[in-house]
């Protein structure tokens, strides 16, 4: 195969069953929700109710920001969502999870965190899946929050980190295609938690590039060997979030990834390029598949983790001319595809060497592609407008504090600004509300 262009357009907080559980209802092949999955939640002085997985059926706003408010997704958050890091998780406790949180304020359903979107829903990344392939056996890389996952797909490690609390100071994937002759480039919205990679910022004016410069580069045949997509996590200065993180509208995320899809498919490129459709992380919505044990990378975290266990199931669709339509994507062995696969894939068309043995454990998706370019896709997707939402659930979203995710980067964004990145000014003008604690 001739593949020279690696894209990959990273979302954030959905599981698998959330996004792409009812794929393809009664597929017995595909391992999604039968309908029936349940857990049990009990509050305080009542009788325990059996949660089970459910569906809003309409296309407004409401129903596509589920689940509202946002639930929890730090490392003793997951342990009860999953039941538990140590022994054979039973994801049985996600409803007790979500009912537990504290912040943000105002009252929960207990259904919100076992709700599914359906593919009329999400009909872009459906779409593509059925077109192209869909893998349901990629895992988180740790049971914690987006910034220990995001550089366990940069870096085959979080160095030890379980929350958003500091930079990653080591090697990373981009240096080893540095150190190959392999370009690359991140391409942002508003404010790169890439940046957070210090080893990067020497590179920051020339490699981290605005969204529209992927559109642009795609247009012209320019694409960098690996491009990496971060969405817009934001909802400030009039612009709305596409990154898809609860209470987030999902259906900006469909059009964002409509125009990665787009770009490429229209690029001189296309029949050179794979395209990975992920997620960082879970974000606290329901999967009913337990996450396994991993090959732990080499370090330990403050709370004795060794990361010899993988996250919650998340989405991810493959996109290439290279891939079968109807593909359902596994690895050949019993270890399942996660972030790091992202760097063996890399590693195995740049021959680029290991990072960690997290990541020279990983399969790379290279032995689930067809040998020649047999499959153009379509020419295009069309992504459904948003439904508008209603002027009184915007203005309580813009009234909640920012998540734990925005507060991080709204720190780090006054010294990126300072390097002459070009970060989203009204992120770095929050960095004093970030300071305070984060839900």
């Amino acid at each position: 195969m001739d593949i020279k262009h690696v894209v990959v357009l990273m979302l954030e907080n959905r599981s698998f069953d959330c996004m792409l559980g009812m794929l393809r209802p009664g597929d017995e092949d595909l391992d999604g929700l039968s309908g029936h999955e349940t857990n049990v939640w009990q509050a305080a002085g009542g009788t325990a109710q059996t949660v089970a997985v459910w569906n809003d059926p309409t296309l407004d706003a409401k129903a596509l920001s589920i689940p509202d408010p946002d639930p929890g997704e730090s490392f003793a958050d997951i342990a009860q969502q999953i039941g538990g890091i140590g022994d054979v998780p039973l994801m049985g406790g996600f409803v007790a999870n979500y009912m537990a949180q504290t912040t943000p304020a105002g009252p929960r359903d207990p259904r919100a965190v076992m709700h599914y979107f359906v593919p009329y829903q999400v009909p872009v990344i459906s779409r593509l899946a059925a077109a192209f392939g869909v893998s349901d056996r990629w895992f988180a890389s740790a049971p914690c929050q987006t910034w220990p996952n995001r550089f366990f797909a940069h870096a085959g490690t979080s160095g030890g980190l379980v929350d958003n609390t500091r930079l990653y100071p080591g090697d990373t994937v981009f240096d080893r295609l540095q150190d190959a002759g392999q370009s690359w480039r991140i391409y942002f919205h508003d404010v790169p938690q890439a940046a957070a990679l210090e080893r990067l910022l020497p590179l920051a004016l020339t490699h981290f590039l605005r969204f529209d410069h992927f559109l642009s580069d795609a247009a012209s045949g320019r694409l960098p060997a690996y491009s990496f997509i971060e969405p817009r996590y934001f909802d400030l200065a009039g612009t709305i979030p596409n990154d898809q993180h609860p209470p987030h509208n999902v259906a900006y995320g469909e059009l964002l990834i409509a125009a990665v899809y787009n770009a490429l498919r229209a690029s001189p490129l296309w029949r050179q390029s794979l395209l990975i459709v992920t997620y960082d992380e879970h974000g606290g919505c329901y999967d009913h598949v337990a996450p396994p044990a991993a090959t732990p990378p080499g370090d330990v975290a403050a709370n004795g983790f060794d990361f010899g266990r993988f996250g919650v199931r998340v989405p991810a669709v493959i996109v290439s001319p290279y891939v079968r339509a109807g593909s359902l994507i596994r690895p050949a062995g019993v270890t399942p595809f996660d972030h790091t696969s992202i760097i063996a894939t890399l590693r195995a068309l740049f021959r680029l060497g290991t990072l960690t043995p997290r990541d020279a454990a990983a399969p790379s998706l290279l032995e689930a592609l067809m040998p020649t370019p047999d499959n153009d896709g379509p020419a295009s997707i069309v992504a459904p407008s948003p439904p508008v939402a209603p002027a009184a659930m915007l203005a309580a979203q813009q009234l909640q504090p920012m998540n734990d995710l925005q507060s991080s980067l709204a720190r780090m964004a006054p010294g990126l600004i300072a390097r002459g990145m070009d970060v989203a000014p009204h992120v770095a003008a929050r960095s004093s509300e970030a300071a305070q604690p984060a839900r």
